[in-house]
């Protein structure tokens, strides 16, 4: 298998690692890339980035209060 941040997958592709990655374990080497976005458009004063491990995304939320979603512009 194959080794990725002290984890053992198998041998194949491997659709979701814990880190929100997906990747094909080849016996000589391992390609991996992102399942998220990453936001850059939104209002940088008033909301902050946090990362969902449960949905492999990330959430724009009020820094004031947590619970209030903030409107995303764009992402890379």
């Amino acid at each position: 298998g194959c080794i990725l941040e002290g984890k053992l997958y198998p041998f194949g592709e491997i659709l979701r690692t814990h880190n929100c990655f997906r990747c094909s374990c080849k016996q000589k080497e391992m390609f991996c890339c992102s399942l998220f976005h990453t936001p850059i458009g939104y209002d940088k004063e008033n909301c902050k980035v946090v990362f969902n491990n449960q949905t492999c995304n990330y959430d724009v939320v009020q820094k004031s209060d947590p619970s209030k979603e903030c409107a995303v512009y764009s992402c890379v």
